[in-house]
């Protein structure tokens, strides 16, 4: 069953989501991409739940079984989850005690369908930071995980200095003379990636999981034009990205 949420995109006579390209869609947030687990069942909120957030320029996992979201949290993480109470498998709130037990305090946000105050008060007590009743709009699960980003302190500074240019992680912006380079999204994701690590390597996998998500049908080799074009944008500056063959990559700046 196809389940609507307002500000998402409706799907076609078959049932399934039309291509719609990026640019035809509405305002883009400038939020700092993140990783995010979306759990939950039901598949259609789910994709769309997605479809959203990795326009904004998030990396998104999703996962639709209990027991396997317990162990994809303790195994890969991630900066936020989007978590549902209903659950085949394990539980919403077993999933949230056993990752809190862990020590683990990634910011939560529950989806519940349930309307009584005692299921809301019992997820918040095993540790949730938020909740939503569905149905809700989209606009109101992205401002909530915004707080909950920024209650976490998971952004990072504001800018970098690259050389010459100057990358804007609230804008997704790189900067030369104050004025913007025309990047695509994929090369920005790319760049933000390696500037998180940079002076060390960065395993093409890495680089997938973080563009595209985990459990994405994206080959290692779909990371190497993103490389390429950007490694001949950014050379002119001083900017370097080595090539670790059998291993990734690595971001050089003349001078740092």
């Amino acid at each position: 069953m196809y389940v609507h949420i307002k500000g998402m995109i409706p799907p076609s006579n078959n049932g399934t989501m039309p291509f719609q390209p990026c640019a035809k869609l509405a305002h883009r947030d400038k939020d700092v991409g993140m990783r995010i687990a979306v759990i939950e069942d039901n598949e259609a909120l789910a994709q769309g739940i997605a479809f959203r957030l990795r326009d904004r320029g998030h990396a998104v996992d999703l996962l639709h079984d209990g027991r396997e979201a317990d162990t994809f949290l303790s195994q890969e993480g991630a900066d936020l989850v989007v978590l549902d109470l209903n659950l085949p498998g394990m539980d919403g709130i077993d999933i949230l005690r056993a990752l809190r037990r862990r020590g683990d305090g990634t910011p939560v946000i529950l989806l519940t369908a349930r309307s009584e105050t005692a299921e809301r008060v019992a997820g918040l007590d095993a540790g949730a930071d938020d909740y939503l009743t569905k149905p809700f709009e989209m606009d109101e699960l992205e401002a909530r995980l915004r707080a909950m980003a920024r209650r976490k302190n998971l952004e990072f500074a504001a800018r970098d200095r690259l050389g010459p240019l100057v990358f804007d992680r609230t804008a997704r912006q790189v900067l030369k003379d104050d004025r913007p380079l025309d990047i695509p999204r994929k090369e920005i994701s790319t760049l933000e990636c390696l500037l998180e690590r940079r002076g060390r390597i960065v395993s093409k996998a890495h680089l997938i999981t973080q563009i595209y998500g985990t459990g994405s049908d994206a080959e290692d080799s779909a990371i190497e034009p993103h490389v390429s074009r950007l490694r001949k944008r950014l050379a002119t500056f001083g900017i370097r990205i080595k090539t670790a063959r059998g291993l990734g990559y690595m971001l050089e700046v003349d001078g740092s």
